[in-house]
């Protein structure tokens, strides 16, 4: 049986078939100004229409997310939690909960309710999974201060540490080099990281973003590219 791989981004979709651990395809769409305005919801059809799938892995990067401690139990108020961050649509959206016990903290994060429900009908066996907490567990903390960003089309993650804890979390759009470093030095700046003394490490589409890791190599003297998404082999950090 044919498995199936989904990491929904602010405006785009991934998606990766495997069967027997080979790839048999994988497709990247993209909003744009000549795009439908519902292209995900429709690309997701035609791939959830294309077969009845063994297993389904779905991975969000939709930044509607808060993070909290491990441990805190009030799961009622995660919509609230996550309305400090973006505006949240209940009644649209599925609120989920993704707990990463390495590093002590767990994620409230909402998935559209309409796409929830068009996976779990394709296949029981759906695993859901934030972005940030996939990547966080993948992360292999050397201690003191380190930037972690993973890189997306059109959007990043970074996770700022600390003698291995996690000081910071954060998911946002990248329209241009120049506003994400300006984000990225205005929060060291706040988290009190030197320059000198933090180490960064990236990782995700790091070819498709060369200049903006061009740019940031001007400012940082401590900068290590980990890991680098191959079309058909590697996705979302396996």
């Amino acid at each position: 049986m044919e498995k199936l791989k989904l990491l929904f981004t602010k405006d785009g979709l991934q998606y990766q078939i495997s069967k027997n651990r080979n790839i048999l395809k994988e497709h990247s769409f993209f909003k744009d100004e000549e795009s439908s305005e519902n292209l995900v919801s429709e690309k997701l059809d035609e791939v959830l229409y294309e077969n009845k799938f063994s297993e389904i892995l779905v991975i969000s990067a939709i930044n509607h997310f808060t993070v909290m401690p491990e441990g805190f139990q009030q799961h009622d108020l995660g919509y609230d939690l996550i309305a400090y961050n973006a505006p949240v649509e209940r009644e649209q959206e599925e609120l989920m909960l993704s707990i990463n016990k390495k590093f002590g903290v767990q994620f409230y994060y909402t998935f559209p309710k309409g796409f929830y429900e068009k996976i779990k009908a394709n296949c029981s066996s759906s695993k859901f999974n934030f972005s940030g907490e996939k990547f966080l567990n993948a992360l292999s903390a050397k201690g003191g201060k380190e930037i972690h960003i993973n890189l997306y089309h059109q959007q990043c993650e970074f996770f700022a540490l600390n003698g291995k804890k996690v000081i910071l979390y954060n998911n946002l759009d990248v329209n241009s080099e120049v506003d994400f470093l300006y984000f990225i030095m205005f929060t060291l700046s706040k988290i009190e990281f030197g320059l000198k003394e933090t180490h960064f490490y990236v990782y995700g589409e790091t070819t498709e973003n060369e200049t903006f890791i061009s740019e940031l190599r001007k400012f940082v003297q401590n900068l290590k590219i980990v890991f680098d998404n191959i079309p058909n082999k590697n996705f979302i950090l396996n």
